[in-house]
């Protein structure tokens, strides 16, 4: 299976069903009220964390993740349905960034736990919706809101119980395949393996998963050899398990090689140091007359508290005790539950002096001509407003209206012809238009529905 622990993702959320704009037409009710049904909302993307994927190669093929959109309104008062949400499997420690600002959205560490990455758009009011003692007939409708757009970047963290770290070529695929049902490629030359490898020990009542991690060189820390693209994924292990070569059958060059692998870890992550672990040596076999050289290396890690075994991954001498080791070490330190950390709630999203000035119209001269107007809920408007019908053109001028908008186009310069634009919309000019067949309500607020396009 392909290992891909990053990437970048384009999302877009559904866009919500348009309103309807219908009357009631029966036999016996010729002129029957209004009774267009609202548009059903967009279907969000969200983002859930599985026990059943191991990598991000999945999502290798869906670089772009559009929900689905709502259905729209219809006539006798039918509401459109809510947009499917897109629900897309990441594997468990999958942490989620905004690919623009780089700040983290969300931590998915247990299986099932959520992310809403993009809310679907909400749905359009259909013309029953504005139906009122006051107004018994309109004859206008809105648009669904268009889904939210972000760019993200997945980053994996592997969730391994225990993690095999040490220099390249010292056999750690080798005890992987021998302690679990890991199927790693293994050869004698160094970097045989390129990514981790996963394979599970199952202990009868608990799964032990166990990472093995490309070997480490000195300078990793500064991304050297396969660098630091790997060394993040034992930051999660609960033990760490140091797999040196007796190959060389030289017990400082041993030490040496544990030191290496030590300080790159250290300089990496401070926190890696105080991870617990024990040191096994590999490749039994190669030494001829191994056992002074196992007696020191086991007195010397004894004086310093760090369990030792020796072993040979070929002929499986020793690796009953490895498994002895790994199954009382996770009996003793369970794995702990961790919750979902949604780090953007840790901001202040809105101040009082962020208020006013999102409320103040901004009029921008635009190169060659024209201008372009800023505003939240007039660049809403445009989009939810079906313009096409003569009541929303009269609701949307009153909403210019309100906020003096034609006085703020004439002071910048605006003449009669000129472009303006809003949003994705574009419009000519002319000031002081003014449908003379509709009253302006004395509530302009609560009767536009105003406060339906925020």
């Amino acid at each position: 299976m392909k290992f891909l622990d990053s990437m970048r993702l384009s999302i877009k959320a559904g866009r919500g069903g348009n309103g309807c704009m219908s009357f009631l037409r029966e036999k016996f009710k010729p002129n029957g009220g209004p009774d267009g049904g609202n548009g059903g909302r967009g279907g969000s993307v969200i983002f859930e964390a599985t026990n059943n994927l191991q990598t991000l190669a999945d999502l290798e093929s869906q670089r772009n993740i559009k929900g689905n959109n709502g259905a729209h309104g219809k006539g006798s008062a039918m509401n459109g349905a809510m947009g499917q949400d897109k629900v897309v499997l990441v594997p468990c420690g999958t942490i989620i960034y905004d690919a623009e600002t780089n700040e983290g959205l969300a931590d998915l560490v247990e299986p099932g736990d959520r992310f809403l990455a993009a809310r679907g758009g909400k749905g359009g009011k259909g013309n029953r919706f504005f139906s009122s003692s006051v107004r018994k007939a309109p004859r206008f409708c809105e648009n669904g809101d268009l889904g939210e757009e972000v760019e993200v970047r997945l980053e994996l963290k592997l969730i391994a119980d225990v993690g095999l770290v040490g220099l390249p070529n010292v056999g750690k695929s080798s005890i992987l395949a021998a302690i679990s049902n890991a199927q790693p490629k293994i050869a004698n030359y160094p970097f045989t393996t390129l990514s981790p490898n996963l394979g599970v020990l199952n202990t009868g009542h608990e799964r032990i998963v166990i990472a093995d991690i490309p070997g480490l060189i000195e300078g990793a820390h500064m991304n050297k050899g396969l660098g630091i693209q790997f060394l993040r994924h034992i930051a999660r292990s609960r033990l760490l398990i140091h797999v040196l070569s007796l190959e060389c059958s030289d017990f400082d060059r041993l030490i040496e090689d544990m030191e290496t692998v030590l300080t790159e870890m250290r300089t990496f992550d401070p926190d890696l140091d105080k991870r617990p672990y024990f040191v096994v040596a590999n490749k039994l076999d190669e030494v001829e007359e191994p056992e002074e050289l196992i007696q020191r290396l086991s007195d010397y890690f004894k004086s310093k508290g760090i369990n030792f075994c020796a072993l040979s991954a070929l002929t499986e001498e020793g690796i009953p005790e490895l498994v002895k080791h790994i199954i009382e070490f996770t009996e003793k330190n369970p794995r702990p539950k961790s919750e979902v950390r949604l780090y953007a709630l840790d901001r202040v999203e809105s101040t009082p002096t962020r208020e006013r000035s999102r409320n103040k119209i901004q009029i921008i001269s635009l190169h060659g001509g024209g201008f372009r107007i800023l505003h939240h809920r007039l660049e809403k408007a445009v989009e939810r407003f079906d313009l096409n019908q003569d009541e929303n053109v009269a609701r949307f001028t009153i909403l210019m209206r309100k906020y003096k908008a034609e006085d703020l186009l004439a002071a910048a310069g605006a003449v009669e012809g000129d472009l303006i634009t809003i949003g994705s919309r574009d419009f000519v000019f002319y000031p002081d238009y003014y449908p003379s067949d509709f009253e302006e309500p004395e509530e302009p607020n609560e009767d536009l529905g105003i406060e339906n396009i925020d």
